[in-house]
């Protein structure tokens, strides 16, 4: 500075001072690390394609449509297993059930799958996020409490109740004044209470809760809603808005089952609900009663949505909403889940990612494996290598895009289905097939898989079936080759 006069030199050291205290950013200066975001993860329990947004013209859900109307909807949303436990294992680990060995209900996920494998919520607990949640997430006679930051009725915490004693009777007020609950193991009757006795809405008020509270760090809350699970006791408010006379029941032939293999069949069981059903007479009551739990559980999720709307979260958190299978209701003569049909396998999935989302909709076929690694994608945390499926970001951001992979779904050992666009294949343990062309063929009534002009089609979409059938660790399944070759071997040291 030398030459320069000295209040001029002042000047010029000011500034220097002040920029130093106050710098414009440079085109070298890293941006300001931006918030992670929060998720808000809504577990539906058996609700199957009977939602509006799905194109259902009989029930009433305008919580489950308003959410749709927000982000992308998908049409072809398939489970990994048509069964509570091995559907929400599979979303949780990101392993599907032939690689885990967890085929059914009865299977301690706990105790089969290697520790090594971290589920959805401890790896958000593990990355920095608090991770709480209420209802039923995991199948909730095995929920793991140390996956969790907190959860309804963990420690003292909510309710003191447990809550797999309260999910079983429904809530706490059971008062009804029909004269059964139902038709044999079809359980269905409305409730003399309201709302807030029953399970369902605890679970929505602790996560509003939640909501509610301030947070020092990105939050991954779970609510799981156990309706319209069985059994169908919901306030009977719901059973009226839906009079039997005006009752739509499913289109199912009288030989619906004639061109289905015997492994088909036997999961059908059309002699057991099926035939206690018509025997009874109340086809349209029971699906009275599935119907005004779909409603129930989606009052539920309005409820949850005022108030999510109504907190500083709402632009910064992702939802994901999804129901962990479908449901029959006659369809292939067929009760309850445990099938690989349409029916079972199709349930209602919608995100809404803040900044990503646009309205949309999504005809592209995806199943639940896709949700674990899709939601590290958007929280921009690493998806671990035990992760099977691939993240989904693409069809948020391009509903329309490209998308090759089909949806692939088990039940119980070596029995897979496969589900494209416009086909569904399905082949069982025992080698039995059915193929049906969906986008002609909506309610599956034609199997093609015995004419040899498909065969074609079927060794295409048989390139897509598991490869890795783990039998369940501990178990007596056997598998059926295996077993079928020893009886060969008897038979011939017989002879």
């Amino acid at each position: 500075m030398k030459g320069i006069p000295m209040k001029r030199r002042l000047l010029l050291l000011l500034c220097i001072l002040l920029t130093s205290l106050h710098p414009t950013r440079g085109a070298d200066q890293a941006p300001a690390v931006k918030a992670k975001p929060n998720v808000l993860f809504i577990a539906i329990d058996d609700l199957r394609d009977w939602v509006g947004y799905l194109g259902d013209k009989q029930v009433k859900t305008p919580n489950l449509d308003r959410l749709a109307a927000r982000g992308v909807a998908f049409t072809r949303g398939f489970c990994a297993s048509p069964c509570c436990n091995p559907s929400r294992t599979a979303l949780a680990t990101g392993q599907r059930p032939g690689q885990t060995g967890v085929y059914n209900n009865s299977d301690d996920w706990r105790k089969i799958v290697p520790a090594e494998i971290t589920t959805l919520p401890l790896h958000f607990k593990h990355n920095g996020y608090y991770v709480a949640g209420a209802g039923k997430i995991y199948h909730e006679v095995f929920r793991r409490d140390s996956d969790w930051d907190d959860y309804l009725g963990k420690n003292g915490s909510g309710d003191e109740d447990d809550l797999f004693t309260r999910l079983k009777r429904g809530g706490r007020n059971t008062a009804s004044d029909a004269p059964s609950d139902g038709v044999g193991g079809i359980k269905f009757k409305p409730l003399n209470c309201d709302d807030q006795d029953m399970v369902d809405y605890q679970s929505v008020s602790y996560i509003l809760k939640k909501l509610a509270q301030p947070h020092d760090k990105p939050f991954f809350l779970a609510c799981g809603l156990h309706k319209p699970h069985m059994p169908w006791d919901v306030p009977k408010k719901y059973y009226a808005m839906y009079p039997l006379d005006k009752i739509q029941l499913p289109k199912v032939p009288e030989n619906d089952l004639d061109d289905v293999p015997p492994a088909g069949v036997d999961m059908a069981k059309p002699w057991g609900d099926h035939a206690d059903i018509l025997k009874s007479g109340r086809w349209k009551d029971a699906v009275q009663g599935y119907l005004a739990a779909i409603t129930f559980a989606d009052a539920m999720v309005g409820r949850l949505m005022d108030g999510f709307d109504k907190t500083p979260y709402k632009d910064n958190t992702i939802i994901c909403l999804w129901s962990d299978h479908g449901w029959h209701l006659g369809e292939k003569q067929h009760w309850r889940k445990f099938a690989l049909w349409e029916e079972a396998t199709r349930a209602p999935l919608i995100w809404i990612v803040p900044g990503l989302t646009k309205p949309g909709v999504c005809h592209r076929t995806v199943d639940y494996m896709h949700i674990y690694p899709t939601l590290c994608d958007l929280t921009g945390l690493p998806t671990p290598k035990h992760v099977e499926g691939p993240s989904i970001r693409g069809l948020l951001t391009q509903p329309d895009a490209a998308w090759e992979r089909p949806a692939v779904m088990t039940w119980l050992y070596r029995n897979h289905a496969v589900r494209t666009e416009d086909w569904r294949y399905i082949r069982y343990a025992n080698g039995d097939e059915e193929l049906y062309h969906n986008s002609v063929d909506p309610l599956e009534w034609t199997n093609l898989s015995k004419k040899p002009e498909y065969a074609d089609q079927k060794a295409a979409l048989a390139k897509w079936l598991p490869t890795v059938n783990n039998e369940t660790p501990g178990s007596k399944m056997k598998d059926p080759a295996r077993k079928a070759n020893r009886s060969k071997q008897k038979a011939a040291r017989n002879e």
